[in-house]
C-alpha cells in the first residue's frame, strides 16, 4: 500500500530530526569518554576541556519546534600564557521551517607579563548566523583586561580592546552587502562557585563601531550549572544576541548537560 505524499514527507522530516539528535548525542558521548579517560595533571601546564549540549523540544497537535545547542571549549594554561578555543553551534526549526543555524568559532590568547591580575589579549573570531542574517563575519584584534576579583571560587573580569571586522550581511531578501569597520569591544566575564555544587558564569560583549554610533553588536550569555558528579552537571543557559546593522536579534533559553575536565 502506497503512503500519501504528506505522510512520506512527515516521515522524512521526523527522520531528519532524529538523525540530528543522534549526531549531537554521539558527539557528546565521544567527548565524555575522552574527558573521563584524560584524568591527568601537570604542574607546569594545565588543560581544560568542556562540552555542553542543551535544547528545547515543543510538540503539540498543532505545532512543533525544537532548538539544539552544542558548545565545545578547550583551554591551555601555562604560567604566563593562556590559549582559549570556543566553538558553538545552534540549530533549530519551527513548523518545519529553519529558524536557527548559527555557528561561532573563537580563538584567543592571554599574555600575563606585567603586574598581577592584569593581562594583554588577542582574538580571532569567525561566525555565521541564519537568525541574525550574517552570511559570514570575521573579527580580529588586541586589548587589555583586568581581574577585579580573582579567587578560586569567585572571579570577575573586565576587558577592552579594538577589533577589525569584515562581514557579509543579508540586508534584505534579495540584497547582501560587505562591511568593514573597526570596533571598540568591551567585555564582562564572571564565575561564582557555591559549595562545589552550584556554578554561575556569564560572558557579555558590547561592540560598537568607531565610525557609526548606530552600528553595534550585543552578545550576552549566562549559565547556571548544578553538579551531579565532579565532571558532569545539569545546565540552564540563556543567550541573547543583537546585530544592529541587520536589525536582528535572538533569545534562547535551553536546558541540558555540561561535562568538563582538567588534565
Amino acid at each position: 500500500m502506497q503512503l500519501p505524499k504528506c505522510q512520506i514527507l512527515e516521515r522524512l522530516i521526523t527522520n531528519k530530526k532524529a538523525m540530528l539528535v543522534k549526531r549531537s548525542a554521539i558527539l557528546g558521548l565521544l567527548v565524555l569518554c575522552n574527558l573521563i579517560a584524560a584524568a591527568q595533571f601537570s604542574d607546569s601546564i594545565h588543560h581544560y576541556i568542556s562540552y555542553a549540549t542543551t535544547g528545547v523540544l515543543n510538540k503539540t497537535n498543532d505545532a512543533s519546534s525544537y532548538v539544539i545547542t552544542n558548545s565545545l571549549k578547550f583551554n591551555i594554561n601555562k604560567k604566563s600564557v593562556r590559549l582559549n578555543s570556543t566553538n558553538n553551534w545552534i540549530y533549530g526549526e519551527q513548523q518545519r521551517r529553519l529558524i536557527n543555524n548559527d555557528f561561532t568559532s573563537t580563538l584567543d590568547f592571554n599574555l600575563y607579563k606585567t603586574f598581577p591580575h592584569f593581562y594583554y589579549w588577542g582574538l580571532a573570531n569567525y561566525d555565521k548566523s541564519y537568525s541574525l542574517k550574517i552570511i559570514n563575519r570575521f573579527q580580529s584584534g588586541l586589548g587589555v583586561a583586568y581581574n577585579l576579583v580573582d579567587k578560586p571560587k569567585a572571579w570577575l573580569n573586565i576587558s577592552n580592546g579594538i577589533l577589525y571586522e569584515t562581514s557579509n550581511l543579508q540586508v534584505n531578501d534579495s540584497t547582501t552587502k560587505v562591511f568593514k569597520t573597526f570596533r571598540n569591544s568591551f567585555r564582562l566575564r564572571y564565575r561564582l562557585v557555591i559549595n562545589e555544587v552550584v556554578i554561575f558564569d556569564g560572558l557579555h560583549f558590547f561592540q560598537n563601531s568607531l565610525s557609526s554610533k548606530n552600528d553595534y553588536i550585543i552578545k550576552s550569555s549566562g549559565n547556571l550549572t548544578f553538579k551531579i558528579k565532579k565532571w558532569l552537571g545539569l545546565t540552564t543557559s540563556a543567550t541573547y544576541n543583537r546585530n544592529q546593522r541587520t536589525d536582528r536579534e535572538n533569545l534562547l533559553i535551553t536546558f541540558g548537560l555540561t561535562a568538563d575536565q582538567y588534565f
